[in-house]
């Protein structure tokens, strides 16, 4: 049965398109993943009247939609009772061009018979200013502008304009095009040009899916992820957003409603993570251009989250003219978690780039230039390791020394010794190695707890998150060890929904929490897999990859009784988890490869 985030995405690094499955586009940012939507449907109730691209189709009767193979190109088809048929060619263009990754901020939308005469209706209504603004439309000789207060559209076409403007219905009996973009004059045919985007873009995933290293099993799956994180990496500033969306909430009913369309620093170096394990190497360097630019010069420690450019604010504020997600008011704009402290944000940092030092690949790695850049934030992370903070879920109403962060903070120190080791520095070698010493035994001794007889969520707790199912991949306990095996059960046992895992299972500013975090049953699977357990651990793998919606994307919660997925959309998160997990499950090439015969 469709669900609401039964949405494919069309993008490129600059802007993206949210697409649900009868092809209307109802979210879409512009100039950039975190602008103004100028397609806000998704967020304006059930019935919106404005904020969407859509082409009705007359006695309609259904609809299929797919990505074209291995692209980031959606293509969907209607069919209407008596048999006639057409098809919607979504592309946002990106391919190589003057020397460069052309990307430019354009939808092309390329609409095809291919049974019969369909009557259609196109409806282009775009809103301003949050849905606050209904632009002014012009109409020239091939195109329509929408003109706002500060801001333009354009859309040319070789469809008939008056069609258009007055959303009449009309035959569709040969292909026509649309370009929707920037108010600037198109200097070739709509036809050609969207014939040349489309074919280019195609052939530019083709060519970027072809370089990954994927695992031999569930190889759709991973590489529908891998498009999916690349199209939230803005390639202009390097900066990586969480999800597309904002204030999608995680549970029905719940005033959990946070835009996501920011750059935490833990959720990239995730994605970083994950990317170069396939071998897509080039987020991670972007990235590293991007903290460079955003993190402060001096003792000032890093905020966990920046806008995609680093010095725009994040102020949250409210957009009262948008009825929300099914109705589930308020719309957010910003981010308040920036003013927050969150102390893993040291280690995400010179995680991310401690990878610049070890990958080969690189034609510039890390040097000790960069090491020294990095050595004042191991610094500061030693200090901030047994502070409390807001920790890795954001809590808005207290503050504790959580063991993800202080676990993080150590990370940044054995990284550093880690790093001088392999430049060759012993004597920066030795110390970091002796700081992160001392810091992982004051860590693990203060957040075992001999009464629970499992790691706790914070130093001298009793609670429990999934977070804690991440220490052995921070590198700080051995997945062998006892404890850590201990923790794995208890986490198990308290978190567990229907088979998946709650973030925490505490009350917090909002109340109870009641859908399930997706990435914390996928570090579930990784756990079960690294203790051994790796027949429960494909078996839920499994159940999680069932519950992507119908072109294989998650957000970032789902209902465990429904279903039903929650949380802005995509989710990097989610993604990430099921490309590592995917990777230390699968069978090798060669085994996978002799068992298929």
């Amino acid at each position: 049965m469709a669900q609401p985030l039964d949405l494919a995405v069309a993008g490129n690094g600059t802007i993206a398109a949210l697409i649900n499955p009868t092809g209307r586009v109802v979210w879409m940012c512009w100039p950039r993943l975190d602008g103004d939507p100028v397609f806000s449907a998704l967020l304006d109730g059930t019935e919106p009247e404005r904020g969407f691209f859509d082409v009705t189709m007359a006695r309609f009767a259904s609809s299929r939609q797919t990505y074209r193979h291995n692209t980031a190109v959606v293509e969907t088809e209607l069919t209407d009772a008596h048999g006639n048929a057409l098809r919607i060619v979504d592309t946002v263009p990106r391919m190589h061009r003057f020397g460069r990754t052309f990307r430019p901020p354009t939808l092309v939308r390329r609409l095809e018979p291919i049974q019969g005469r369909p009557r259609i209706r196109i409806r282009l209504r775009p809103s301003f200013a949050w849905g606050a603004e209904v632009p002014k439309r012009r109409a020239g000789s091939n195109h329509l502008r929408f003109v706002g207060e500060s801001d333009a559209i354009r859309l040319t076409t070789d469809a008939p304009l008056g069609f258009i403007a007055e959303e009449t219905e009309f035959p569709l009996d040969r292909p026509i095009s649309l370009v929707l973009g920037a108010d600037e004059t198109v200097p070739e045919s709509p036809a050609r040009i969207a014939r040349e985007f489309e074919d280019e873009t195609t052939g530019y995933w083709h060519d970027w899916v072809r370089l990954l290293a994927v695992p031999f099993e569930w190889q759709d799956a991973v590489i529908r992820a891998a498009i999916t994180l690349k199209l939230c990496a803005d390639d202009d500033t390097g900066g990586i957003v969480a999800a597309l969306t904002t204030s999608i909430p995680e549970a029905e009913g719940t005033a959990r409603n946070w835009d996501y369309r920011l750059c935490w620093l833990r959720d990239s170096f995730f994605t970083v993570q994950a990317l170069n394990r396939l071998g897509a190497t080039r987020t991670m360097e972007n990235f590293i251009r991007y903290l460079t630019a955003a993190l402060p010069e001096g003792d000032e420690p890093p905020r966990p989250v920046y806008p995609l450019v680093p010095n725009a604010p994040t102020d949250e504020r409210e957009a009262a003219a948008l009825a929300g997600f099914l109705g589930h008011a308020p719309v957010r704009v910003g981010n308040a978690a920036a003013d927050q402290v969150q102390n893993d944000a040291w280690g995400s940092v010179v995680m991310a780039a401690a990878m610049m030092f070890f990958d080969r690949r690189l034609p510039q790695p890390g040097d000790e230039a960069l090491f020294r850049r990095l050595e004042p934030l191991g610094v500061a992370a030693e200090a901030a390791a047994l502070t409390p903070d807001a920790g890795i879920w954001e809590y808005r109403g207290r503050s504790r020394v959580h063991t993800f962060s202080a676990a993080m903070c150590w990370a940044a120190l054995d990284r550093l010794g880690r790093i001088a080791a392999g430049l060759g520095l012993t004597h920066e070698a030795v110390g970091w190695k002796a700081r992160a010493d001392r810091l992982r035994g004051l860590i693990l001794d203060g957040a075992w707890s001999e009464g629970a007889k499992s790691f706790t969520e914070s130093l001298g707790g009793e609670g429990l998150d999934a977070a804690l199912l991440l220490l052995p991949d921070i590198g700080i306990v051995a997945p062998s060890d006892p404890r850590f095996v201990a923790t794995v059960e208890a986490v198990r046992r308290d978190l567990d929904r229907g088979g998946l895992l709650l973030r925490y299972g505490m009350p917090d500013d909002f109340g109870m929490p009641d859908t399930a975090f997706l990435v914390c049953s996928f570090w579930l699977v990784d756990a079960l897999h690294a203790i051994g357990r790796a027949g429960e651990a494909r078996a839920l793998f499994t159940r999680i990859l069932s519950l992507r919606n119908h072109v294989g994307l998650l957000s970032e919660d789902v209902d465990p009784r429904t279903g039903q997925l929650w949380g802005n959309f995509p989710q990097t998160y989610s993604q990430v988890g099921l490309i590592l997990s995917a990777m230390r499950l699968s069978r090798s090439w060669e085994e996978g490869f002799w068992r298929a015969w």
